[in-house]
């Protein structure tokens, strides 16, 4: 494993992102009036304006890896950078100019999915069950399947972007998984663009955590998210002999969040795009860091969640590890890491441990409905 890590290409590629992301922290005085983040909003916890351009570094720290990679790697990484683009492109025009919509993003990043295709070739055309895997035979559903996924993975990182360190350590996580997937299967070059792509979210991390002197902005979230959903693609496509499931869970704990999320915001009657404060981070960060950290400051209340969410964040990617080639295994894993979000989620809402409940009225709510 040691031997199969880019060691040069991963330094480089750390280095830069860490680099830029500090000057771009030393520098916000110049640029600060297109680049901050304002402290108001639903989703905001901190208090301090904050440079969100933090995609920037982590494209600069892709790019010089890519440079650095032996031939064989770069060869596989530019095209895959190259249709991050409209993705990220998306996401900054939000974080400067404060302009666009959640589906314009969206939009923009299944773009980035069927350039990649076109680029590179690869699409979901199995995902081990019959009836579908034989609709993914025909090229444009695996085409328009395959961006509706990785779309919805990098929604999922966009969502889970709201404190300390907890988006891109998830991703970090979740590309150590897919890195060892890879390799487990004899897959040498996916794992290394895995662990170039890993140091390159690790150099912004270290600016990012536990301080919060820059974030992501959705330019780094839907970046690092389109990232992650096509390196589970191409694990997926390029080794038959691993089921298709195991780069899904390995992605679980973003995917599952997005997943509740949509059905959380559909039963309360909600735009899918509507921000609140109702993700499993957020009720652990107001139900557990705020009460069990009475008196701290409200950075190490923030800065708390992430270890906590990435405990759970490492059960899916563990298990995806460990069933890899097995199908019905893996099913069942994922039907259980959605359980136990569900079960520690009902148990943060009610304050006791209760069979979760998808619709999450006010009684208030209930009351007025029922006049």
């Amino acid at each position: 494993m040691f031997f199969v890590i880019p060691h040069i290409a991963l330094a480089a590629a750390g280095f830069a992102s860490l680099v830029i992301c500090l000057a771009i922290v030393w520098t916000a005085r110049w640029h600060g009036a297109h680049t901050l983040d304002s402290s108001a909003g639903v989703q905001k916890v901190h208090h301090t304006p904050t440079p969100r351009i933090g995609g920037v570094a982590i494209l600069i720290g892709c790019w010089i890896g890519w440079y650095f990679a032996p031939p064989e790697i770069s060869v596989m990484l530019g095209p895959i950078m190259v249709a991050a683009t409209p993705a990220f492109v998306a996401g900054a025009v939000e974080d400067t100019l404060k302009r666009g919509r959640v589906t314009e993003r969206l939009i923009a990043t299944f773009a980035s999915g069927v350039l990649a295709w076109w680029l590179t070739g690869d699409s979901l055309t199995r995902v081990g069950i019959g009836g579908v895997d034989w609709l993914l035979t025909i090229t444009p559903v695996s085409v328009l399947f395959t961006a509706f996924a990785v779309g919805g993975v990098a929604n999922a990182i966009n969502i889970i972007d709201g404190l300390n360190g907890l988006a891109a350590s998830t991703v970090l996580v979740c590309l150590s998984g897919l890195g060892m997937l890879a390799f487990l299967n004899g897959d040498a070059e996916m794992a290394k663009i895995s662990f170039i792509l890993g140091g390159a979210t690790l150099g912004f991390l270290l600016v990012n955590y536990p301080s919060g002197k820059i974030f992501l902005g959705d330019g780094g979230a839907y970046l690092l998210g389109f990232l992650l959903g096509w390196v589970a693609v191409m694990v997926a496509m390029r080794n038959p002999a691993m089921s298709p499931w195991a780069p899904l869970l390995a992605c679980g704990y973003p995917i599952l969040e997005v997943l509740f999320s949509m059905a959380r915001r559909t039963a309360r009657t909600l735009k899918l795009g509507h921000p609140d404060r109702l993700h499993l981070h957020s009720l652990v960060w107001s139900r557990i860091a705020r009460k069990w950290l009475v008196g701290a400051s409200g950075l190490r209340q923030n800065s708390s969640v992430m270890p906590m969410m990435l405990a759970y964040a490492c059960i899916p990617v563990v298990l995806s590890i460990w069933f890899r080639k097995n199908t019905i295994g893996l099913m069942f894993a994922f039907i259980a890491c959605a359980f136990l979000y569900a079960f520690i989620y009902a148990r943060l809402i009610h304050f006791r441990w209760t069979m979760p409940k998808l619709r999450l009225t006010s009684r208030d709510t209930k009351r007025r409905s029922d006049r």
